[in-house]
């Protein structure tokens, strides 16, 4: 019998079966923020364990709330800050180098197909478009893969997606991912791993492979996984180039993570993508989700264009392409972050900045603020928001607020009109 890709990877890092049905994994990233990573610092400190297993393969950012907005936040980052300078953590990214987490970590070529990634973060899985195994996990998990290099997981049970046909017009990944959720459900592929499989995928740029799996959790999943290709190597040849004689060589050493034919899976879901339009969400889950057409005319007060699921540079310009030329509805904010320094800056250069100043758009620096109601557009009670995030639960981005979760191109028709609207027209 064959395996998955998430079999391979377990088998690949196996350190040890204490229990039936768990596996202790070798680690290769611990990725830390300053959310949830200095709950773990104290922790260790106090237990006198205050070290690291290997300053080189531990990857930290303050992301969350950058710069701090008040004491409380100012402090998380110091924790961060200073335990990173203690411990000499190669690659830490403070205030002005830093971005959001599962964005400037791939752009930094720290992921690779085959490898195995933990954060304090539940879309870690995001790291699983590069043919990685990577979740989030609590805080105990992540002190003994900070101390240790290790994580116990269940043994992998794995879902297979397949994702047919080709993109329609104005379609992007993140209305095929939200097409997804609203299948499976908010506990559809709970404890499973899900791999994304199909012409879809294939044609999917890095870019849009991360939103896909990003948004993995919103369905239950530990992970999503997309197979390893020549994308994957084109991504990561920066990187990789002095590791390997040629592409073609990369390619035949990455496939290796790829799933077997015969693999099998707990299910099986066949979607036909070519008959699905742009998406969005209404209620307060992920799986509650309808075409936009059917949504078209809901009012919104706030647009806001970044974070993990979608402040990447082609979801500027997408949603760059439906604003150049427009102005932003008088009855609305607009608000957009570029995910890295990196983004902001080509997004500068290319003129996409240009077009969102010019249509009436508030550009801020790389940060997840909004996305969980700490800061940089946080929702007053009553108000909602055409956001590319990943999350609508209640309150998520304000208490009393409501999150519409669409497309970089859907918010940005949303935010010309001041209601949701069907980017198409545009």
């Amino acid at each position: 019998m064959g395996q998955t890709t998430a079999e391979k990877i377990f088998a690949a890092h196996l350190r040890d079966e204490p229990f039936p049905g768990t596996r202790v994994l070798d680690i290769d990233r611990v990725l830390c923020h300053e959310i949830t990573t200095p709950v773990a610092i104290a922790d260790l400190e106090a237990r006198g364990k205050d070290r690291v297993f290997d300053n080189t393969r531990i990857k930290a950012v303050i992301d969350h709330v950058t710069p701090a907005k008040d004491s409380k936040t100012a402090l998380q980052a110091k924790m961060l800050r200073d335990w990173a300078r203690r411990h000499d953590i190669k690659d830490f990214f403070d205030v002005g180098r830093n971005g959001v987490c599962h964005a400037i970590f791939p752009e930094k070529g720290y992921i690779r197909p085959g490898f195995t990634v933990i954060m304090g973060d539940s879309h870690t899985c995001t790291h699983g478009a590069f043919g990685a195994f990577a979740a989030g996990v609590g805080t105990t998990d992540l002190e003994v893969g900070m101390l240790k290099g290790v994580c116990a997981f269940r043994e992998p049970k794995s879902i297979r997606v397949n994702l047919n046909g080709a993109l329609s017009n104005g379609v992007y990944a993140k209305d095929v991912i939200l097409y997804v959720i609203g299948q499976l459900g908010v506990n559809g592929a709970t404890d499973r791993v899900i791999e994304f499989h199909g012409p879809v995928v294939a044609a999917m740029d890095m870019d849009a492979r991360m939103t896909l799996c990003n948004m993995a959790i919103e369905a239950g999943g530990t992970s999503g996984i997309c197979q390893p290709d020549m994308v994957t190597v084109d991504y990561l040849w920066p990187f990789i180039q002095g590791e390997f004689a040629s592409k073609e060589a990369a390619l035949n050493e990455y496939s290796t993570w790829c799933a077997d034919a015969d693999a099998a899976y707990d299910k099986l879901f066949d979607f036909d993508i070519s008959k699905i339009g742009p998406q969005c969400t209404y209620n307060y889950k992920p799986d509650c989700v309808k075409p936009v057409t059917e949504m078209v005319g809901t009012r919104v007060d706030q647009i806001y264009i970044g974070s993990c699921t979608n402040g990447r540079i082609e979801d500027l310009r997408q949603a760059a392409a439906i604003l150049k030329g427009r102005k932003i509805a008088d009855s609305v904010r607009g608000i957009v972050s570029p995910a890295t320094p990196v983004i902001f800056k080509q997004a500068m250069d290319e003129g996409v900045l240009d077009i969102f100043m010019d249509a009436g758009f508030c550009v801020t620096n790389p940060t997840c603020g909004a996305c969980l109601g700490m800061s940089n557009g946080v929702l007053a009670e009553g108000e909602a928001c055409a956001s590319t995030t990943n999350r609508n639960f209640a309150g998520r981005m304000g208490k009393g607020g409501m999150v519409h979760l669409m497309s970089p191109a859907s918010a940005a028709a949303a935010a010309i009109t001041g209601a949701i609207t069907d980017p198409r027209d545009y």
